[in-house]
């Protein structure tokens, strides 16, 4: 089957919206962290990519009609590659903005993560995911070097996918452009409004304090 959308945008720029809009509209399912957390079959994959291994793209997004948000969001551009005829949506939202939402949320995560009370496998998951996001995709947790990975990303983003393939999209933009890109109709109903932090948070019990080591 292969991916029909690529999501470049990095988590904390309306990337859970996104994805259950683009189920909603028939492009589902959609590949997520979230996915990664459910799906027995995703760690192994994520695993050997954190190692530098060689992977098939197929057979990582088998079962996916799309994907965004980390981890996939770190692979973009081979995605981009190795699946040529498929969309690229890019969320994005102002760099403060994102900064604001990702410090108290997935980059807190990855601050505290080694005195949360995890689940083995969750654990194993967010040990591979330090490699993959924080360490290879951000370079680090600070907000210095985090900002700047943002702003590299979204402007490789730009000077790579042609503008007839791409969609530099927030949720706030509604139906429309997404629809346009993906050449649907427009749904009837609100678009989806999602993943607020206490959601986030949600996935782990409840937000741990800062002081949690």
């Amino acid at each position: 089957m292969g991916l029909k959308v690529i999501g470049s945008g990095f988590g904390r720029t309306g990337t859970m919206s996104t994805k259950l809009a683009l189920e909603q509209v028939g492009f589902g399912p959609c590949h997520h962290m979230v996915e990664v957390m459910g799906n027995p079959a995703q760690p192994p994959h994520w695993d050997a990519i954190a190692a530098g291994e060689e992977v098939d793209w197929e057979e990582v997004f088998t079962g996916y009609t799309s994907q965004v948000d980390f981890p996939g969001a770190t692979v973009w551009h081979e995605l981009s590659i190795a699946f040529p005829d498929a969309k690229v949506i890019h969320t994005e939202r102002p760099e403060d903005d994102w900064w604001a939402s990702y410090s108290k949320t997935i980059g807190k995560f990855f601050a505290l993560r080694p005195g949360i009370p995890l689940p083995p496998p969750i654990a194993a998951i967010f040990e591979t995911m330090d490699k993959v996001v924080i360490q290879n995709a951000l370079g680090g947790l600070d907000r210095e070097t985090s900002i700047a990975a943002y702003r590299a990303n979204n402007a490789k983003v730009r000077a790579t996918i042609p503008a007839d393939r791409l969609l530099v999209f927030t949720p706030a933009d509604g139906w429309a452009p997404l629809c346009k890109l993906l050449g649907v109709a427009v749904p009837d109903t609100p678009f989806p409004e999602t993943n607020a932090r206490d959601e986030f948070w949600a996935h782990f019990g409840g937000e741990p304090a800062d002081a949690v080591a």
